[in-house]
């Protein structure tokens, strides 16, 4: 027999209907009955369950979307949100259960690491609704809310090839698996297709989800890679991203002096763009800035180390994955009582589940002529003429 989370109230509450029955006369009772088993199956509907991965509400990625879009969905119909955030890799998925059982009828698992145990309890609780961020879980009542990062990280590919002084651009991964590797393929391949002799350099935080909760390491990575010429970065490693941000913002450029054997400077882009105090006394004139791509929401803003938008910013652009639009959508349908469909569900270009940012803080970065060129790139991708990898 399998369990539900209402198994309990549903119990006690037909316990003390039939305890009471004898004050109504036969035609109340059913009435009654059926009052209080539909208050108890709003209250398991107004109540909805985000299991964190490492970083929690505010790690500025999709942990932070994720939350938006529910809270979205919240304030529109009424609904109560209860959350899990697991301090270490060890933690994540354990908060799973305990929100079931705590009466949210819907729970979420936000990122690949909660899989497991999503589809574990959604075994266990067959009348409760399952979802999971970035990853396809097991069960008829669980859908996975899955996305073509790969077609957004190829248009920010596309604009760092076309915009690397000097050809060599990185891609830092939080940890080497599928999800990750649809970013980097995407990103790679919209490099190339704008820059066919463009290299890219890539490296991976960790082997564990606790690559996407360590700015420290991801710094020590970008400061290698630039080294080897690297002018422009791709983080897609959640709040590890940060570490990248840390050290561009405390090395905003790369020297001509600097740059390793048989790497020259191939452009300067940016010349006519205004720096910030602190960029020319640290930049020479023989000097390009280094820039990083924002990733999961929209960072753009990270990259405005002056707090003054009229000077060039350190974001290029953000490839911005729409989690919280698939997460406001699975809550909605779930709420409103919508016939459940379980499985994967994809969103991408041509359903507004990703998007690349171009805002007030990048604008100055970002010609009108290369916007059109990203935009037709970007039907391209949408039409199916270009076939982006996902590996």
């Amino acid at each position: 027999m399998k369990r539900t989370a209402t198994s309990h109230p549903t119990t006690v509450l037909s316990t003390v209907a039939l305890a009471s029955a004898r004050r109504f006369s036969a035609r109340a009772l059913p009435l009654l009955l059926i009052g209080l088993s539909l208050g108890t199956a709003q209250a398991a509907t107004s109540t909805i369950g985000l299991a964190f991965d490492v970083g929690g509400i505010k790690d500025g990625g999709f942990n932070q979307a994720a939350y938006q879009g529910a809270q979205r969905a919240a304030k529109e119909l009424g609904l109560t949100i209860k959350t899990a955030q697991p301090k270490k890799s060890e933690e994540i998925g354990k908060g799973v259960t305990p929100l079931v059982e705590g009466g949210s009828g819907l729970v979420i698992g936000v990122g690949y690491a909660n899989n497991d145990a999503i589809s574990t309890t959604a075994a266990a609780f067959s009348d409760n609704k399952f979802a999971v961020v970035d990853d396809l879980p097991k069960g008829k009542n669980a859908v996975g809310l899955r996305f073509r990062e790969q077609e957004g990280s190829f248009l920010v590919g596309y604009l760092a090839g076309k915009q690397s002084s000097t050809g060599i651009v990185g891609f830092v991964g939080g940890v080497d698996v599928p999800v990750i590797q649809k970013f980097r393929a995407g990103f790679t391949a919209g490099v190339k297709f704008a820059c066919p002799n463009c290299r890219v350099v890539s490296a991976f935080v960790a082997k564990t989800s606790a690559g996407f909760n360590d700015p420290k390491a991801a710094a020590v990575i970008a400061a290698g890679m630039t080294k080897q010429g690297v002018d422009i970065i791709f983080p897609a490693a959640g709040a590890s991203g940060q570490g990248v941000v840390n050290f561009i913002k405390a090395q905003p450029c790369l020297k001509a002096s600097s740059l390793p054997a048989g790497v020259k400077f191939k452009s300067d882009l940016f010349a006519a763009v205004a720096k910030s105090a602190v960029y020319k006394k640290l930049c020479t004139t023989d000097s390009r800035p280094l820039f990083f791509i924002g990733v999961d929401t929209n960072q753009n803003a990270l990259g405005d180390f002056d707090k003054k938008a009229a000077t060039l910013n350190h974001g290029l652009t953000s490839m911005v994955k729409r989690v919280d639009n698939a997460v406001y959508t699975i809550v909605k349908e779930y709420a409103e009582d919508r016939p459940w469909r379980g499985g994967d569900r994809s969103f991408g270009l041509s359903n507004g589940g990703v998007s690349v940012a171009i805002d007030d803080y990048n604008r100055a970065l970002i010609p009108a002529s290369l916007e059109t060129s990203l935009k037709k790139v970007e039907q391209l991708i949408t039409n199916g003429v270009i076939k982006v990898p996902t590996q």
